[in-house]
């Protein structure tokens, strides 16, 4: 039998090669092919595009995510990570609207699965997520309404403060 040392990461390959008969430079030939292909196979890997599509009715709100401007909806944005985004929308005419996108991985890109799914393989895997958001109507209060509530507030400020 072959023994191989343990240097020698294709050792399979040597014993094959040593048990027909094949010559020494057949032999390195076939450790050179070897290596040639599993570097080959590494340098091409696959990878992952991340984007996040926001919407809204109606379009043309300004978004901001995670406190950063990113332009008005429909817009497409890439993330780098998976988790919760802060999402503020605003347009005039509109309430503002303040939420959260909470992002779930696939199972593709889920440690360990995404170092099997992923190493080798010559495509990118594209993972879009689309968060579609309805703004409500401003409502501005009659006349009647804001001078009740500037009465109002005008009480509660001059109250004064028990110690």
């Amino acid at each position: 039998m072959f023994a191989c040392g343990s240097a020698d990461k294709f050792c399979f390959v040597l014993s094959a090669a040593v048990s027909v008969g094949i010559s020494a430079n057949m032999n390195r030939a076939m450790i050179a092919f070897t290596w040639m292909i599993l570097f080959t196979t590494i340098g091409v890997s696959g990878c992952v595009e991340r984007r996040l599509t926001i919407t809204s009715e109606p379009a043309g709100a300004l978004v901001y995510l995670s406190d950063e401007e990113v332009g008005r909806t429909p817009v497409t944005v890439p993330f780098t990570w998976y988790g919760d985004y802060e999402v503020i929308l605003r347009l005039d005419g509109y309430k503002t609207l303040q939420t959260s996108a909470n992002i779930y991985p696939p199972l593709y890109d889920i440690p360990p699965w995404d170092l099997i799914s992923q190493a080798g393989v010559p495509w990118t895997y594209r993972y879009n997520v689309q968060r579609h958001y309805s703004l409500e109507p401003l409502v501005l209060p009659d006349d009647n309404e804001l001078v009740d509530s500037a009465l109002e507030l005008k009480g509660r400020i001059l109250q004064p403060t028990v110690k």
